[in-house]
């Protein structure tokens, strides 16, 4: 999408009860991110419920809700959505009957829309625990514009429960994390998952208008973000970005160290080797360097912090081309260095590392087809690797289930073994 056109959020509803529910619900999820300018965030579990109205005797519904960002109207959304309800096979009868696929545009942004064709937000949304559960699943901390309440609130105030299932896991509320590298990708995705296990995120980047997407994200999760607009390529910005983040928002318990140069899309391409080099060092190799040292010394005086940088799994077995010598001196070196400061900074401080494989990120969206064929070739789990894979992984190195683990690179690529 590009930055200079508005990027909006939209919560919807989908449901199925005949057929291949599943089948129609999976597919459904697919058409909705092959929309134009239109991407899915996020997808709740699905569960299934006893249908509400319409005829007697019909089948149980599987339902589940959808997080999108996207640059159409509510109107033009709707009807992208119409259309995939007519290529699911939907054929509209009687009232509340049965359905191969039901998408409903709950949210859009905190606009309140009121014609015939569209009410938003939803109007028996607040009563439908149908609707209600899975929504609070994906975006708990999403406000209703005019209820004025969060979606775990109110799914408490209808049943009287907390939010079971994601939501029951937030094992580092009451914490600070600072995510470096954190307007798009796996940066992003980490900001998010750390907000979702109830962190107080603030995230940092060079764009601020990207960043702020980011803290949009993460408010979803009832984690109020902060961010940090900063360029590492200077000497000593690093160390400065640390001493921000700790008297923006006090202690800082755990330092995500992603911030990276990006020398396969945008300008990066266009970069001479050389030029490729004095970024990657700058901002990969130095930053890492100053950051690291600067926030672990701070945790080693508190007694306590978690530190996890950004490798990469070839790093040590070695890769053709201009961009694995430079991946592999710069990527190696902050493996290298992670074991070094995990040794240095014990028992305090855990520093780990988390080193992808092929992960689809802006570059993976359009690599030629001979790249997308070596990386599933390469990766005996048959598939890229995903943004929220990595941030997954950040997040355990993060929290309590590591707490016996330092100085190690974890390496999530699929199960690819590098000579």
């Amino acid at each position: 999408m590009s930055p200079n056109t508005a990027n909006h959020l939209a919560v919807i509803a989908l449901g199925s009860n005949l057929g291949d529910r599943l089948g129609h619900l999976t597919q459904a999820v697919q058409l909705l991110n092959q929309i134009p300018n239109t991407q899915v965030l996020r997808v709740s579990p699905w569960c299934e419920t006893s249908p509400v109205g319409g005829p007697v005797g019909q089948p149980q519904f599987l339902n589940g809700a959808a997080l999108l960002q996207t640059q159409l109207q509510p109107n033009q959304l709707l009807e992208a959505m119409l259309a995939i309800e007519q290529a699911q096979g939907r054929i509209r009868s009687a009232p509340d009957g049965p359905r191969t696929l039901d998408l409903d545009l709950l949210f859009f942004n905190d606009q309140i829309i009121n014609t015939p064709g569209l009410q938003i937000p939803h109007p028996r949304l607040q009563d439908r625990r149908f609707v209600l559960f899975p929504v609070a699943q994906i975006v708990p901390g999403w406000h209703h514009p005019t209820l004025h309440q969060t979606m775990s609130q109110l799914l408490t105030k209808l049943d009287g429960l907390s939010v079971p299932g994601k939501m029951a896991a937030r094992e580092l509320a009451g914490q600070t994390a600072v995510v470096l590298g954190a307007s798009k990708g796996i940066g992003r995705a980490i900001a998010i998952e750390l907000a979702k296990a109830g962190a107080r995120i603030i995230c940092h980047g060079r764009d601020q208008a990207l960043l702020d997407q980011t803290a949009k994200l993460c408010q979803l999760w009832d984690t109020p973000p902060l961010t940090l607009q900063a360029d590492l390529f200077p000497e000593g910005s690093a160390k400065k970005l640390v001493h921000q983040a700790e008297a923006l928002a006090g202690p800082v318990d755990i330092w995500v160290q992603n911030a990276g140069t990006d020398i396969l899309t945008g300008p990066g391409p266009n970069w001479t080797f050389d030029e490729k080099l004095a970024r990657l060092w700058a901002v990969d190799a130095r930053g890492t360097l100053e950051a690291t040292r600067t926030i672990a010394e701070i945790m080693r005086a508190r007694g306590t912090g978690s530190i996890i940088t950004m490798g990469w799994d070839q790093a040590d077995s070695g890769m053709e081309g201009d961009s694995g010598q430079l991946f592999g001196l710069i990527k190696g070196g902050v493996m290298a260095l992670t074991k070094a400061l995990a040794k240095h900074y014990a028992p305090q401080v855990r520093i780990n590392a988390v080193a992808p494989g092929w992960v689809k990120t802006s570059w993976g969206e359009k690599a030629p087809e001979g790249w997308q064929r070596r990386a599933l070739t390469e990766t005996p789990l048959g598939r890229w690797g995903t943004p929220d894979d990595i941030a997954q992984a950040v997040r355990f190195l993060a929290g309590p289930q590591s707490s016996w683990i330092t100085g190690q690179i974890l390496r999530v690529n699929g199960g690819a073994v590098r000579a």
